[in-house]
């Protein structure tokens, strides 16, 4: 499995996303929403970044469980209930994303939303990988 991420110096230079990415594989995983619920199914944290650190390492535990790695992430899209408090937020943010994922980032999208299912919750994570 091979994955490469293309960030053509024509576009503004990406921090914390890839532009592009390809892949070559056999299996790829799609990977439901995940907000910060705990294993009780309650929503855990009250900040955007208590709960994207939450949301990022249930979207990690479930690549984990098809057989995945961070590095395996071709796509996510992030969903946020306050796009300006994402924004501020970006370098923590950047910084979970690094302690949980590392450096190898995906193809991204942030997406501004009205609410998310669980009310309480303020950004969910969803996205695909492609497996070897």
């Amino acid at each position: 499995m091979s994955l490469h991420r293309h960030n053509p110096a024509g576009l503004s230079p990406p921090t914390g996303f890839s532009h592009a990415v390809t892949a070559t594989g056999s299996r790829v995983v799609f990977l439901a929403g995940q907000t910060a619920l705990d294993a009780d199914g309650k929503v855990v944290g009250t900040t955007l970044p208590e709960q994207f650190a939450q949301a990022l390492a249930n979207l990690l535990a479930a690549l984990r469980a098809a057989g995945g790695t961070p590095a395996d992430l071709a796509r996510v899209t992030v969903y946020a209930t306050d796009v300006a408090a994402y924004r501020a937020h970006a370098p923590d943010l950047g910084r979970v994303w690094r302690d949980l994922a590392g450096r190898d980032y995906p193809a991204m999208a942030l997406i501004g939303v009205v609410r998310l299912w669980d009310e309480e919750a303020l950004v969910e994570l969803d996205g695909f990988a492609v497996l070897p």
